[in-house]
């Protein structure tokens, strides 16, 4: 072999030892400036109601330790809420403005601290309820009937996209029956049938860019829900979440929450009308859960914790559980009262 080839391979492991240390020494030197899972192991629940419109940030420790604080906002009620770490902003659907709002760089402000809207958008909804967000997309699920028949329950779909600093309305989908919460799986969106115990699926529901009407793929029935409000999906672990108001007109201690894992199988294993049995879920409900009108749930996979929104129970709760097991009547570890707590955003990132 000639020497100059002997000095070209010797120079190529050179470069690309050195390429490998220096991808090991940015991997290794990385740090997280965020508020949220860093090395104490913090992730933060963000929490939304129809009393004040403030924002509540609870911080829960590895050890389930949690500390809050309250941010204030100009809004007077509000529901859905979002958080995105990577730029420290929170956003919630204002229920007194009828419309999206966002706040930036909200993780180093202190209790009390008024916070002054950074994304805008127009007013054009008129009960907004849950927040899904895909990217840049909002997606706002609306309870407000349509058409002014209460036999035909209808709702609607509102796609904001967030660019600029500002929310602009890309298009309003009606649905076939009521809306309330509302989640992503991947472009799928799932949404509960309000004042059922049902489960809709939209599949590919962003490539419906222009449609004013659209039908669910699939609706399937939840054995052992009354009537669902909040849910939430975890990819991750493969577990959905949903809650059970029961009856809307008892406020204290009939409601629940429903625990399914392995979801997407049994999702699949259930055909379009069909019931997914009770057998194959986790219930949590009875006078111990302080479980009443449970209107939003956030889920954390890594400590198997279920938290709550409760808007009934005490004139409003904010509930956690953990050790769920096979269910049944468990109290909750974490206890902390919130008038007409309204809706959850668990931040892991």
């Amino acid at each position: 072999m000639k020497i100059q080839n002997v000095m070209k391979i010797r120079n190529s492991k050179l470069i690309a030892t050195l390429v490998i240390m220096v991808s090991f020494l940015a991997t290794s030197c990385s740090d997280d400036d965020s508020n949220n899972n860093g090395d104490d192991g913090t992730i933060s629940l963000f929490a939304s109601n129809n009393s004040d419109g403030n924002i509540t940030v609870y911080d829960v420790t590895s050890s389930q330790s949690i500390t809050s604080k309250t941010l204030i906002t100009t809004s007077t009620a509000a529901d859905g809420v979002y958080y995105n770490s990577n730029t420290e902003s929170v956003f919630q659907a204002s229920r007194s403005g009828n419309n999206l709002e966002g706040f930036m760089n909200v993780d180093d402000l202190v209790s009390g601290s008024v916070i002054n809207v950074g994304v805008t958008g127009t007013s054009d909804m008129m009960s907004p309820r849950e927040v899904a967000v895909n990217g840049n997309l909002f997606v706002v699920a609306d309870n407000a009937d349509v058409d002014g028949d209460t036999n035909t329950p209808d709702g609607r779909l509102y796609v904001y996209t967030m660019s600029n600093g500002s929310f602009s309305l890309r298009n309003v989908i009606t649905t076939n029956f009521k809306l309330w919460g509302i989640t992503f799986n991947g472009n799928d969106l799932y949404a509960v049938v309000d004042a059922t115990n049902e489960l809709a699926i939209f599949t590919n529901f962003l490539s419906n860019t222009s449609t004013t009407t659209l039908s669910a793929s699939k609706r399937i029935v939840i054995e052992g829900i009354v009537r669902t409000h909040g849910i939430t999906y975890d990819a991750g672990s493969d577990v959905l979440v949903m809650s059970d108001i029961a009856l809307a007109s008892n406020g204290q201690d009939d409601g629940g929450f429903h625990v399914i894992e392995n979801f997407t199988n049994k999702l699949n294993a259930t055909s379009n009308g069909a019931t997914l049995a009770l057998s194959s879920q986790t219930r949590v409900a009875g006078s111990s859960t302080l479980l009443g009108n449970p209107v939003d749930v956030a889920y954390d996979a890594d400590s198997q914790t279920v938290y709550i929104a409760e808007a009934g129970n005490g004139g409003g709760r904010i509930l956690a559980f953990n050790n769920i097991g096979s269910g049944g009547n468990l109290a909750p570890f974490f206890n902390s009262a919130l008038a007409s707590a309204s809706s959850v955003y668990l931040s892991n990132n």
